[in-house]
């Protein structure tokens, strides 16, 4: 696999990890302004993912999404974070959490790959960009 191809299917994953977590939790919070900004989020991430396919396939590479192990994984473990503790407070700090984790993980991907083509490297930058803004927005439901 071209490592092209590798950093797209890290953004298509990453992306396709936010929309299954915030998916998710759009179910668990009832809060009408936090459930706002989780869909502009959702929306973020639906783009990222949709241009990461989109790149690859274009490309001829191969798409990898998420195995169903991570996915069930994840779902548990969001699931077992919030049984005591549904507040929004709560998963805007579980939020932020996972977006500390994208940036810094896109950051070392981006360093990584010393990708040439513009077009990959701005959709990996988009997507820190997206993590960050996250971030920042959260900070408001803490």
């Amino acid at each position: 696999m071209s490592s092209e191809n590798e950093l797209l299917n890290y953004i298509l994953q990453n992306a396709e990890m936010g929309k299954d977590t915030i998916n998710q939790l759009l179910s668990i919070t009832e809060d009408e302004k936090f459930r706002q900004e989780l869909r502009n989020q959702l929306a973020e991430y639906i783009g990222i993912y949709e241009e990461a396919r989109k790149m690859i396939s274009e490309k001829g590479g191969q798409i990898k999404e998420i195995n169903k192990i991570a996915k069930i994984s994840t779902d548990m473990s969001i699931n077992i974070k919030t049984i005591m503790d549904k507040s929004v407070s709560h998963i805007a700090e579980m939020m932020i959490n996972g977006s500390v984790m994208g940036i810094i993980n896109i950051i070392k991907k981006l360093k990584e790959y010393h990708i040439k083509n513009d077009e990959i490297s701005k959709l990996g930058n988009d997507l820190l960009k997206i993590e960050e803004d996250n971030f920042n927005r959260l900070k408001e439901f803490l």
